[in-house]
């Protein structure tokens, strides 16, 4: 069977995803439809460039709109982050800082336990 199990529960209460400064409202939509398919709900938007609510996120977010009915929006990143207890960040790009590095394995096992 193909597609999204709707039978089955949403993650309420954490973990939350963060966009910060997401580009292209494709973005928002392909992230909403991911987090969908693990049984997440939690989306929060730090500053989209483009216009929110967006056409194009809810066309990528392919029957995700669960998570998009509920995003929160936030003008800056410690505001986003200021009711989490631990936050784990990722990027694509290198970054010149000194911060402990693991594998989202490692860090799903960090959470778990926590």
């Amino acid at each position: 069977m193909a597609g999204t199990d709707r039978r089955r529960e949403m993650t309420t209460g954490g973990p939350a995803i963060i966009l910060v400064e997401p580009q292209l409202g494709e973005n928002i939509g392909m992230a909403a439809r991911a987090m969908l398919n693990c049984g997440l709900v939690d989306l929060a938007l730090v500053r989209p460039r483009d216009v929110w609510p967006n056409a194009k996120a809810v066309a990528m977010a392919s029957g995700a709109t669960i998570v998009l009915d509920q995003v929160r929006l936030f003008d800056d990143t410690a505001s986003a982050v200021a009711d989490l207890h631990k936050v784990y960040a990722t990027t694509a790009r290198p970054r010149d800082l000194t911060k402990r590095v693991i594998t989202p394995r490692q860090a799903g096992q960090e959470m778990r336990q926590a």
